[in-house]
């Protein structure tokens, strides 16, 4: 057998298995189940949420997401109730 033979069989074999295999998730129902970005921004609204944006030290940052883990909570809800105890000082 030739190498070029070798070769074409290792071709097909490999489209054979990409026609076999299902289509990925992101591409299929999953893809349906999570809103995109102008819906969840709609939802967030009816919530009365407005994004806010901060730059912050790194190291504040890892203790922040090692908190909202500790606690398991969100790092939205950890800092919406730190700035609402600081405020309230």
């Amino acid at each position: 057998m030739k190498k070029t033979d070798l070769y074409k069989n290792l071709g097909l074999k490999v489209n054979s298995q990409m026609k076999q295999a299902g289509t990925p998730g992101r591409f299929a129902a999953e893809a349906a189940a999570l809103p995109d970005r102008r819906e969840q921004r709609k939802l967030d609204q009816a919530q009365g949420l407005v994004p806010f944006a901060v730059k912050l030290n790194i190291d504040l940052i890892a203790q922040l997401h090692e908190l909202a883990k500790t606690r398991e909570i969100g790092i939205n809800e950890l800092t919406a109730e730190l700035l609402r105890i600081a405020m309230a000082k």
